[in-house]
């Protein structure tokens, strides 16, 4: 049969550029922020900032995502979750062009802003996707985005340092290289933006027909999500962030320490893509939650006993890593009964998460900066990794938000 003039592409086509524009989606979330780390000293040098102020450039965004967490799934709602992605993808390649032009540090701090606006809303909203478009497939998807995610943040964390080197204040080219794949994104993703689907109301709490929903900040398992998301994220930002900086405080060259930082992002895909097989094979997640927990854990302390196997180290991280951020993205749809519930999970457990993950980086910086030394800011991060197990455990529980 022939498809009218001017309708959609046949299904099996249509079906692929969905997919394909989803995973660019998920190849944009952590690139331009990943490529900081492995060149954080050299911006930090050319602009003489402290490192507390230079940490910033991963907090600033994390700000971002805790503030507008909360507004963007109303906002998808108004506007449709199609055309906030794309609109955010549009931003995130106008703000990356911002912060690495050599207009001056508030030039820096405007595009930083603008990055975490961006990707805020595509934090957020693509969950909402996940759960509209494949509720019965959401381990899976969540996982298939994520790993792209890894592979995309893998290689701007290791292709950072290389970059840096071509030219004079390289930094800025490693930096603005990445708008060039969210334009690739926008341009995928453009014919979706055209239509705004059709939304179906949010059920109403089972056993109440046509009653308010419970508001979800009251919800104890809403928190233990929360808890989980905040500190997983805290641990991942800083270590994206300082990694680098310890292992070149113990005689690892620049050039190593970003590329460990690429077998990291690496490794995280085999995490994500373990997260995505068994999540929804199994009714309860908590041996998943204590064993990503765990292998984060040993990671840094064999940091802290013997830096030498630092590859080794970073390694286990980044499969503990890769598996978390899976299975915290995962809990919103498997926690929540329907896509419009998925999206208030999601808005409060990023806004929360991120607003105690933007407080590590200076944190830990400032900690370092007091102390002279790596030790008691890698003992924090452990402190965090118990706590985290521990609500990892608890929101693994095989229980719905009411």
């Amino acid at each position: 049969m022939t498809a009218a003039p001017g309708t959609a592409t046949p299904r099996g086509t249509r079906a692929s550029l969905l997919l394909v524009g989803l995973l660019l989606i998920g190849a944009n979330l952590r690139a331009g922020i990943t490529a900081v780390g492995p060149v954080l000293e050299n911006l930090r040098t050319d602009l003489g900032l402290a490192s507390s102020t230079a940490s910033a450039l991963i907090s600033v965004p994390l700000v971002a995502f805790a503030l507008l967490s909360p507004v963007a799934p109303a906002v998808a709602r108004r506007f449709g979750v199609e055309r906030v992605l794309g609109a955010s993808l549009a931003l995130l390649a106008v703000a990356i062009v911002v912060r690495s032009a050599p207009w001056g540090v508030a030039a820096l701090w405007a595009g930083t802003a603008g990055l975490g606006i961006a990707v805020a809303f595509l934090n957020v909203v693509l969950p909402v996707l996940v759960k509209r478009d494949h509720p019965d497939r959401i381990g899976a998807m969540t996982g298939l985005y994520s790993s792209v995610q890894s592979a995309a943040a893998a290689v701007a964390a290791g292709l950072a340092v290389p970059i840096a080197g071509t030219v004079q204040e390289g930094w800025r080219l490693s930096l603005g290289i990445w708008a060039g794949l969210a334009l690739v994104g926008l341009a995928v993703f453009w014919p979706r933006m055209r239509h705004r689907a059709a939304v179906a109301p949010p059920l109403p709490v089972a056993g109440s027909a046509g009653a308010a929903v419970r508001p979800i900040w009251r919800s104890a398992l809403a928190w233990q999500v929360t808890v989980f998301m905040g500190l997983q994220s805290t641990v991942y930002y800083t270590l994206i962030t300082f990694l680098p900086s310890i292992e070149q405080a113990v005689g690892t060259s620049a050039a190593a320490a970003g590329w460990h930082q690429f077998v990291m992002q690496i490794l995280s895909i085999g995490g994500a893509l373990s997260a995505a097989a068994l999540i929804q094979r199994l009714p309860d997640q908590r041996p998943l939650a204590a064993a990503y927990a765990v292998l984060c854990g040993l990671g840094v302390a064999g940091i802290l006993a013997v830096p030498s196997l630092a590859v080794l180290w970073v390694a286990t991280i980044g499969i503990g890593v890769g598996g978390g951020v899976v299975f915290a993205l995962s809990l919103f749809g498997l926690r929540t009964r329907d896509h419009h519930r998925a999206g208030t999970l999601s808005g409060m457990a990023q806004c929360v998460g991120y607003l105690v993950a933007a407080a590590g980086p200076p944190a830990i910086g400032a900690l370092h900066d007091a102390t002279g030394s790596w030790t008691p800011p890698l003992l924090v991060v452990l402190a965090m990794l118990a706590v985290a197990l521990v609500a990892g455990m608890l929101a693994g529980r095989n229980r719905t938000v009411v």
